[in-house]
């Protein structure tokens, strides 16, 4: 069964960093672009970052682009997002999601899977 796993959630100060890692099993992973989304208390679910199957291109939404960086590896079938000078606005359940197509751009329609979600809670 297809399964994608998030960790690295916790809780942090203002000002630091976090790293966030999402495994993906029974998928050819390559074969995905590969997202992660955020939900906030109260807030739809809002696109963060985007990256293709082979790596070789990102996307980030306006609001993290200068402090959030996507990266995976495909040979351990992992995505990651490392988030630096967190904020309390970025506060969320933080999903990692696979589409073995090209989505549109911040949205979450065309995702074929979907993981269960990392509590991130930053404290100012």
């Amino acid at each position: 069964q297809v399964r994608l796993v998030e960790s690295g959630g916790g809780s942090v100060q203002a000002g630091d960093s976090l790293g966030l890692s999402c495994a993906a099993s029974g998928v050819i992973f390559s074969n995905y672009f590969m997202s992660w989304f955020r939900q906030a208390p109260g807030k739809e679910r809002e696109f963060v970052a985007l990256i293709s199957g082979s790596g070789s291109m990102t996307s980030y939404a306006n609001v993290v682009k200068d402090r959030f960086i996507i990266a995976r590896d495909n040979a351990k079938s992992t995505v990651n997002l490392q988030m630096n000078r967190l904020g309390s606005d970025d506060t969320a359940v933080y999903y990692c999601a696979a589409a073995r197509r090209r989505p549109e751009w911040g949205s979450e329609v065309g995702y074929d899977y979907w993981g269960q979600g990392t509590q991130v809670i930053v404290s100012s």
